[in-house]
């Protein structure tokens, strides 16, 4: 089966309210919503350190370089307001002074600077664009970037250096609106993640309490009955109270049984249905990933060991918000079948899982070791994770009852 792709399937394991990898381990990774915030200082930086260095070049005496240099960093403060998500929420009235302020310092200074300043239309073409309504903003985009045709009348300016100067106020207010509208549709995807995150655990709570019913509904019920019949029946029937005492402790075992199963979420389940929900869900949460799974049909306990395997490592990329692609292979050779999850995204600093850790990979240790199988989990050399799950074509619980009815002589 090849699916392209990546919503996780029913009975998924619970994933945490803050996604990481693996479970437990410290976040020291730099979150992309600061990355893209700190990308956008830093253009704004550069920006004003341009602008800087042009005043540096044409000031002549230093009180001019330093009010020149001092309305710069005025201006790309304001920018910088401007950018940060919080303008989004400015009313009208705000957003209409700040940028008449900004208009002021970018034209005004042109009088007493001249060519020093031609070159900061740009940051007011972005800030137009961030705060005005669309579509109107485009017309007030238009009219900030056909300004510089106008300092002829005031610099000294040639054709070429006008039509450069067009250019770079079009491209300087696309280049700000673009990065700050970048940094923010990245805090919205982190933040979406988180509710998806939320909405699993929820999901998860859910499937716990619909398992709780359908599985221990019927035998606590027959385990109350039971024991009002035997408290009945022990005075006058003593042996067939016996008999109902017998029955109640199978009763008794199999909620037992049923209880860690739904724990544990260790059901019967098939590996072929995991995956497509593995496809699906990846691909929800913008992972690239290929899933192939030719191992055919497989033994019911092996079926649900591996389907087990490979939802505990998804829920593991899911906690990884650096994760970006993953391949996930089933194949069957030699009475063998081996799975195979890869993801890169994974932190320098993993540290080795601990098979006897008590977490996800510890327990899918203990459970693929219980059927004969191994796991292996750990960080490659290129960089990414790779954990693979191994396991017999059948269990060996089956086997030695299939090897001992064989040998067991005919009546």
């Amino acid at each position: 089966m090849g699916v392209t792709g990546v919503p996780s399937g029913a009975g998924a394991e619970p994933l945490p309210q803050r996604p990481r990898w693996p479970a437990g381990l410290p976040d020291r990774d730099l979150p992309a919503p600061r990355l893209a915030r700190t990308i956008t200082i830093v253009v704004l930086l550069c920006l004003s350190i341009v602008v800087s260095l042009n005043s540096l070049e044409y000031s002549a005496n230093t009180p001019t370089l330093v009010a020149s240099v001092a309305i710069v960093l005025a201006v790309f403060l304001l920018q910088f307001l401007h950018s940060s998500a919080r303008a989004q929420r400015w009313t009208t009235r705000t957003r209409v002074l700040m940028l008449l302020t900004q208009a002021v310092f970018t034209y005004a200074p042109v009088l007493i600077f001249h060519r020093t300043w031609v070159s900061m239309t740009g940051p007011l073409a972005g800030s137009i664009l961030l705060l005005v309504p669309f579509p109107r903003a485009w017309i007030p985009f238009a009219a900030t970037v056909a300004v510089p045709a106008s300092f002829q009348l005031v610099v000294s300016l040639s054709w070429l250096e006008t039509s450069y100067l067009v250019l770079s106020t079009l491209f300087t207010g696309l280049v700000i609106y673009g990065l700050s509208r970048l940094t923010d549709l990245v805090q919205e995807v982190h933040r979406s993640r988180a509710e998806l995150a939320r909405l699993a655990v929820s999901q998860e709570r859910l499937r716990f309490s619909r398992d709780l019913h359908d599985l221990l509904g019927y035998s606590l019920s027959a385990i109350t009955l039971k024991s009002e019949l035997i408290y009945r029946l022990v005075p006058g029937r003593p042996e067939q109270a016996r008999e109902e005492i017998a029955s109640l402790l199978d009763i008794s075992r199999q909620a037992l049984s049923d209880v860690r199963m739904v724990a544990s979420g260790y059901r019967d389940m098939s590996l072929a249905a995991e995956a497509e929900s593995a496809a699906a869900i990846l691909a929800s949460a913008d992972v690239r990933a290929e899933v192939e799974i030719s191992c055919g049909r497989l033994h019911p306990v092996i079926d649900t060991v591996l389907a087990t395997a490979l939802r505990e490592g998804v829920t593991n990329i899911l906690r990884h918000s650096k994760v970006e692609t993953c391949h996930i292979s089933a194949v069957t050779e030699e009475e063998r079948v081996t799975l195979t999850l890869t993801n890169d995204g994974v932190p320098d600093d993993l540290p080795a899982l601990s098979p006897h850790s008590g977490s996800g990979i510890g327990n899918l240790t203990a459970r693929l070791g219980a059927v004969g199988g191994r796991l292996e989990a750990e960080r490659t050399r290129d960089g990414t994770f790779r954990m693979v799950a191994e396991a017999p074509t059948r269990p060996i619980a089956a086997r030695t009852t299939q090897d001992r009815m064989a040998a067991r002589p005919a009546a």
